[in-house]
């Protein structure tokens, strides 16, 4: 097993359309401002977030239950910046589209940029051949309201690349989050 480089990365969404809008480099500034980086690094790729979120709200008194999720427990919203209430979180979507080779998994870790400031970004692994906009979760763990940007880097996918290809991947087992275009849900 290896992790990929910044060259196979380039490589990949060129041949693959393995990321889809693809930065080959990493940008740091915008209009004139600095911004959270995103695109290629040394070996990963820094994603992005949209404007999409679903924040977390007790306001109907619901419970939060993987299987059976009311859609009542988050309030949409949609702008270049989300606050996050303080001891809560918010759910989004990467500006990125991914398609995984067979013989790939991914890790995603949250940029120190927000680590250090108590926001904590999760994202489960990208198994062999899915696709998708990846669901972010961002979860403010300060007694303060948290902001995350849009349009710019709040995670890092790294790329492990297997020395022989699965038996069974994400496609073949037919994913329940194959695909996946906005903000997803729980589901069952």
């Amino acid at each position: 097993m290896t992790i990929k480089s910044d060259k196979w990365i380039r490589r990949m969404a060129a041949s693959h359309r393995m990321i889809e809008p693809f930065e080959p480099g990493q940008v740091k500034e915008a209009g004139g401002q600095r911004i959270v980086s995103y695109g290629t690094s040394s070996y990963g790729y820094d994603i992005r977030c949209s404007e999409e979120f679903k924040i977390f709200t007790n306001i109907n008194s619901t419970i939060v239950d993987p299987k059976q999720f009311d859609e009542k427990s988050f309030v949409d919203f949609k702008g270049p910046v989300c606050i996050i209430p303080p001891n809560s979180f918010a759910l989004a979507r990467t500006i990125e589209y991914f398609r995984i080779p067979r013989n790939v998994l991914t890790i995603c870790l949250g940029k120190s940029t927000y680590a250090r400031c108590g926001i904590i970004v999760n994202v489960t692994p990208l198994e062999p051949e899915w696709e998708g906009h990846v669901t972010l979760e961002f979860s403010n763990t300060t007694p303060l309201p948290a902001r995350i940007y849009a349009n710019e880097g709040v995670a890092q996918v790294i790329f492990i690349e297997s020395d022989e290809v699965c038996e069974t991947s994400y496609r073949d087992r037919g994913g329940k989050y194959q695909g996946q275009k906005g903000v997803t849900l729980p589901r069952i």
